[in-house]
C-alpha cells in the first residue's frame, strides 16, 4: 500500500492517541505531517521529534479547531512552510457531557452539536481551496461506533458524530468532481485514548467479550484505516464509513 509521498497532511488533535499514531504512520509513508494540538505542546513536539528521528517530516502547530481565525492562521503557517494541505484528518476530540438525555441540558447537547460541526466546517473550508485548485484531496473525519450503536450516557457524542457522518456524505457528493474523497473512520472502543478513561473496567470487559477478534482496538489499528483512505491507493471510495471495531458492530 502506498502513502502520499511529497504531499502534506494536517492531522488535528495529533499529540496523542489515534491522532499521534496516524501522524507517525503517514510520515513513515512519506507524507509531511502537521501535528495540530490544542494545549499539549510538549506531547506534540515529542511526536514531531519521533517522526524526525525516523527520517520523516513533521511540524507541530497549535490551534483551537473551534476557532476559524486560529485555523486560518495555522493553514497560513503551513502554506508558508510547505505549500498547501493535500490531506485532512480531522481527529480532534471536542469535549462533551457524559450523562443521560433526561439529565442533559440543551446547552450540553446543542453545544456539542454546534462545536463538532463548526470545527469540521471551519477546518474543511480552510483546506479546500488548495485541494480544489489541484484537483486532488483526501478528507477523513473521525466518527464513532456510538453513532449507530447507542450506549448509556453517550447521547451527546453519538448524536454529534452521526451529524458529522451526514456532513461527510454531502461533501463527498459535492467534492467528488474535484478529485476529492471524503470518508469517515468510526472506531469502537480504543485503548490508550482519552475516551478509554470514560468507562470502567467492567464495561471494558464486556466490550472485549462482545468483540469477535477478542480485544479492543489500538490507536495503530485505527491509523491503518485512516492511512488507506488518505493514500493514492484509495481511488474510488468516497462517502463511506469504515467501522474499526473488531466485529463488535457489523454494518
Amino acid at each position: 500500500m502506498t502513502g502520499t509521498p511529497g504531499r502534506v497532511a494536517l492531522v488535528t488533535g495529533a499529540s496523542s492517541g489515534i491522532g499521534a499514531a496516524t501522524a507517525r504512520l503517514l510520515a513513515a509513508r512519506g507524507t509531511g505531517v502537521v501535528v495540530n494540538y490544542l494545549s499539549s505542546a510538549e506531547a506534540a513536539e515529542e511526536v514531531v521529534a519521533g517522526i524526525g528521528a525516523a527520517g520523516g517530516r513533521a511540524m507541530a502547530v497549535q490551534a483551537d479547531v473551534r476557532e476559524a481565525a486560529a485555523i486560518e492562521d495555522m493553514v497560513g503557517r503551513v502554506r508558508a512552510a510547505w505549500g498547501g494541505i493535500d490531506v485532512l484528518v480531522h481527529n480532534a476530540l471536542i469535549p462533551y457531557a457524559v450523562k443521560s438525555f433526561q439529565e442533559m441540558t440543551w446547552g450540553e447537547l446543542g453545544g456539542k452539536l454546534d462545536a463538532e460541526l463548526h470545527a469540521a466546517f471551519a477546518v474543511t473550508k480552510a483546506v479546500l481551496p488548495h485541494m480544489t485548485e489541484q484537483g486532488w484531496g483526501r478528507i477523513v473525519y473521525l466518527g464513532t461506533g456510538l453513532s449507530r450503536r447507542p450506549r448509556a450516557g453517550m447521547v451527546a457524542l453519538g448524536t454529534a458524530k452521526a451529524a458529522l457522518e451526514g456532513l461527510a456524505r454531502y461533501l463527498a457528493q459535492e467534492l467528488g468532481p474535484h478529485g476529492i474523497t471524503v470518508n469517515v473512520v468510526a472506531p469502537g472502543a480504543v485503548e490508550d485514548t482519552r475516551m478509554a478513561g470514560v468507562t470502567g473496567d467492567a464495561v471494558r470487559e464486556r466490550q472485549v467479550a462482545a468483540t469477535p477478534l477478542g480485544r479492543l482496538a489500538r490507536p495503530a489499528d485505527v491509523a491503518q484505516a485512516i492511512a488507506f483512505y488518505t493514500g493514492e491507493d484509495n481511488t474510488f471510495m468516497t462517502g463511506t464509513t469504515a467501522a474499526v471495531n473488531g466485529g463488535m458492530t457489523m454494518y
